[in-house]
């Protein structure tokens, strides 16, 4: 690809571009695994010519690929997958609009919880090891960038165990392969109100923890 391949989203533009919620879930999909337009559209049950449409913005955005090509019934498939995922600069979300991250929000939601979904139907979470952990915390200004930084730091190192995972796991031939998902988030959240009973954790590994105040202002939730 002639084209700078992107990973990091620094440009308020190409944050703009992933607006679109079908262009969003492209991406989402193509972030886990290769497909073409005629898969996906098949998946997503939209129009080939739209879905086609939105992988080619994509590819010429830099933030998918071209990866293989299949001959089927006299015409060649396109499979692509993407760069890697793409992560938005602070810079960038502070300076989109709030219409675009909302819009960029609610697909990302609705792709979350689908594959949180179809994960737990299937046994996704059987694990004894697997995790999912709701805190509500109070943070002042500097909790809140200290916890933000904390995160940035998990998800490098996180991309850093999957590539020494995937060394490990060409040397083996995929033998115990587990296809995993990460969800992190960090947000504000609603002010609790005086008198309004906190939530109660919830048992074994899936739980729910608040600080021990009785009475908070504007209290924030993080992932």
């Amino acid at each position: 690809m002639s084209q700078k391949e992107i990973t990091h989203l620094d440009d308020v533009n190409l944050v703009r571009a992933l607006a679109h919620p079908l262009r969003a879930r492209v991406l989402g999909i193509l972030e886990e695994r290769r497909a073409s337009p005629r898969e996906l559209a098949d998946e997503f049950g939209a129009p080939l010519g739209t879905v086609s449409y939105h992988v080619r913005t994509l590819a010429k955005l830099g933030l998918i690929k071209l990866v293989k090509k299949t001959p089927r019934r006299g015409a060649i498939e396109h499979h692509y997958e993407a760069i890697g995922v793409a992560r938005v600069s602070d810079r960038a979300w502070g300076e989109t609009p709030a219409m675009v991250k909302n819009a960029m929000v609610r697909s990302a939601l609705a792709d979350v919880g689908r594959s949180v979904n179809e994960a737990a139907a299937v046994g996704g979470f059987d694990r004894a090891d697997a995790h999912l952990t709701r805190s509500r915390l109070a943070l002042d200004q500097q909790g809140w960038e200290e916890l933000a930084d904390a995160l940035t730091k998990l998800i490098d190192r996180a991309e850093k165990i999957q590539d020494e995972s995937k060394k490990r796991l060409r040397r083996t031939d995929h033998v115990g392969e587990r296809h995993s998902t990460m969800v992190m988030m960090l947000f504000e959240g609603i002010p609790s109100i005086d008198g309004f009973p906190p939530p109660q954790a919830e048992n074994g590994h899936a739980s729910s923890s608040e600080p021990s105040r009785r009475k908070r202002k504007a209290p924030q939730a993080a992932r």
